[in-house]
């Protein structure tokens, strides 16, 4: 089975995918993208990879669509990165086509791979989609579908190897837990070439319903959106939820939503409050998941109320094992490593197979499915009810004179004091404590003494080994091309750090 496959089950006047500039049923969809691959097909072979960057519009779509069906690899490079990221994706992946913007293009000039075909829409578009439809035989099932390139935060990004399998079973699980139907209007917010993002589209295919794609993602931007189109489903990762939870919604965006969503890190209980309040007959589903297994858990929105922290249970085709460095399974209330087992499970990193040893390893021996599983290396801990809750990161944990310290944490901790809009928490090495922490903090509008209030805040509810050795204040954090906070960034800049005596936070923004 794949993804474009059930643009021909649906109904052909149906409205299937928008963006500011086009509206297409689920028929012209189809026709579009039996004319698209019949154009690759011109340029490109079944397992050949075909990178696509290019803003998030219908074009976009379609061509991924048009990749899957002609048996090509489809490689969506997210629109934000630069050239020199660019360049390591195409060269890594052995694009053999490259199909973008004419001045994308022109940015590639020194940094396109041999080998490696650029089209620009501008001048290929019209070739592209007015040739012979391309016909159903492409493989489906366990044959490589994309290579989704993580951000790079341990080094060069490297590409997750998704089957159609994949694809295709988790859109089936999104549409089960979510209740999506062909009623639905989903907006998307995020970038096709980021797995949640991508997400966003399948759901919305399998079920019937109608996406329309936004590629701006200013805060107001969305509310106006969801507005003028009706979206009844919105799914965004935690930063944007923190913005938009801050923001006036009027009546006209919040009552056609019915459905919030949010993966791609730990939601602040504060912003969960908020959207409740903000959106009280909609259902808000906590949910965890990474690109190796696509996702993993989400919380029954019934439950928010009550575990605002927890990411929930396996979602269906998942199972989800927390367990300790031999593998054995942990006691309830004990925290360890979160393991993905199932049909959920990618095939691997490209051409990587040192780190996918690292990554997908035997399932642990209780596992029901067995099989190749993904460590992630992430923390979490089960309760004796079953719900999970995210610790964090094992590799981003802290040891403070002899304390392992979250970054979660302590960046909670933050956003509880009421005059942090956003925080982002790291070690640095010390040589008498092993680390300290260091704190890059966003202050809220209107606080003129954040400093001296989350100080004294810290000082009344944290113990020592948890309280910032330093904070830096900005106006904003950096972002990932995701839309995620950049810890990546924010380690690199003070890498070269090494903190002297202890110190109390910095007196204000």
């Amino acid at each position: 089975m794949r993804i474009d496959q059930l643009l021909a089950r649906q109904a052909p006047g149906a409205p299937a995918i928008s963006d500011s500039r086009a509206r297409l049923s689920y028929g012209a969809l189809d026709c579009l993208v039996g004319r698209l691959a019949g154009g690759l097909a011109a340029h490109v072979a079944p397992g050949d990879r075909v990178a696509l960057w290019l803003p998030k519009t219908v074009e976009l779509a379609a061509l991924l669509l048009a990749a899957w069906r002609t048996g090509a690899v489809a490689v969506p490079v997210n629109p934000g990165l630069r050239p020199r990221q660019v360049g390591h994706i195409l060269a890594d992946s052995g694009a053999r086509l490259l199909v973008t913007q004419a001045g994308r293009a022109a940015m590639l000039a020194g940094a396109l791979p041999a080998g490696c075909r650029p089209i620009a829409l501008e001048t290929g578009w019209d070739a592209l989609s007015a040739a012979a439809p391309r016909g159903e035989g492409a493989p489906g099932g366990d044959a490589l579908a994309a290579l989704l390139y993580t951000s790079g935060s341990t080094g060069a990004p490297k590409g997750v190897m998704v089957s159609h399998a994949n694809l295709c079973l988790g859109a089936e699980a999104v549409v089960s837990y979510l209740g999506t139907t062909a009623v639905d209007r989903v907006l998307a917010v995020l970038p096709l070439s980021f797995d949640f993002g991508l997400s966003q589209l399948t759901t919305a295919l399998h079920a019937g319903a109608s996406v329309h794609l936004l590629d701006v993602l200013a805060p107001r931007d969305v509310v106006r959106a969801v507005a003028r189109e009706g979206a009844s489903q919105l799914a965004a990762v935690p930063p944007l939820w923190m913005q938009l939870a801050e923001i006036d919604w009027p009546e006209a965006a919040r009552q056609p939503l019915r459905t919030l969503s949010v993966s791609g890190g730990r939601m602040p209980v504060g912003t969960v409050r908020r959207l409740r309040a903000l959106f009280p007959e909609a259902r808000l589903h906590l949910m965890y998941g990474l690109t190796e297994a696509f996702r993993s858990t989400s919380l029954d929105p019934a439950l928010v109320d009550t575990h605002p922290h927890s990411i929930g249970r396996a979602i269906p085709h998942a199972e989800v094992l927390v367990v300790r460095p031999d593998g054995s399974p942990t006691a309830d209330g004990e925290p360890g490593e979160l393991v993905h087992c199932g049909p959920l499970v990618t095939k691997g990193y490209w051409q990587d197979r040192e780190r996918t040893a690292l990554r997908f390893r035997p399932a642990p021996p209780h596992s029901r499915i067995g099989g190749t599983a993904v460590w992630s290396g992430d923390t979490v801990v089960r309760d004796q009810d079953g719900l999970l809750t995210f610790i964090g990161r094992t590799d981003e944990m802290i040891k403070v004179a002899g304390n392992r310290v979250s970054p979660t944490e302590v960046e909670e901790l933050a956003l509880a004091s009421g005059v942090v809009a956003e925080a982002a928490a790291f070690g640095v090495p010390d040589a008498a404590r092993g680390a300290t922490i260091r704190l890059v903090a966003v202050a809220r509008p209107g606080c003129t003494d954040a400093g001296a209030q989350l100080g004294a805040f810290l000082r009344r509810e944290a113990p020592s080994w948890m309280q910032p050795s330093v904070v830096e204040w900005r106006r904003a954090l950096p972002r990932s091309p995701n839309g995620k906070v950049d810890r990546a960034a924010l380690r690199c800049e003070h890498s070269g750090h090494r903190a002297g005596p202890r110190a109390r936070p910095s007196e204000g923004p």
